[in-house]
């Protein structure tokens, strides 16, 4: 049998810092193309799990610990990512401490939602679907 030709699959995170005194997220400034802004996150690992990809992405884009894992949606838009057809499962959690960018982070900021900087791609989207859920809370 020949194997499907399927997307790739992601994991993203949206962190809120524990800390911050307005509802805030941490971005990752990307240090490969393509270039921007963009919540942590990255391709799951053979083997890992969704949850497992998108906490160890945080830790390694950030150095914070993400927990409270809670599912926010599934994105699969073909066009979302220029790279080719990728999926991602974006999670949203919590994290304590300061943001520091490392691995494929150039830099790691904390932006107060309604002061979010350019993002590349469908991150702003994503984010929109963030404060709505953060709405129904």
């Amino acid at each position: 049998m020949t194997r499907p030709r399927t997307p790739l699959l992601a994991a993203d995170v949206v962190i809120e810092p524990a800390a911050a005194e307005s509802p805030s997220v941490v971005l990752i400034r990307r240090a490969n193309p393509p270039m921007g802004w963009a919540l942590p996150g990255g391709f799951v690992d053979v083997g890992e799990t969704v949850e497992a990809a998108a906490v160890r992405e945080a830790r390694e884009e950030t150095g914070l610990d993400v927990r409270q894992l809670e599912l926010l949606g599934v994105y699969s838009d073909p066009g979302r990512d220029p790279r080719g057809h990728t999926v991602s499962a974006v999670f949203v959690g919590r994290a304590d401490g300061h943001p520091v960018g490392a691995d494929d982070a150039a830099e790691a900021a904390v932006f107060p939602l309604d002061a979010l900087p350019p993002l590349v791609f469908d991150h702003a989207r994503i984010l929109a679907d963030y404060r709505a859920w953060r709405a129904k809370r």
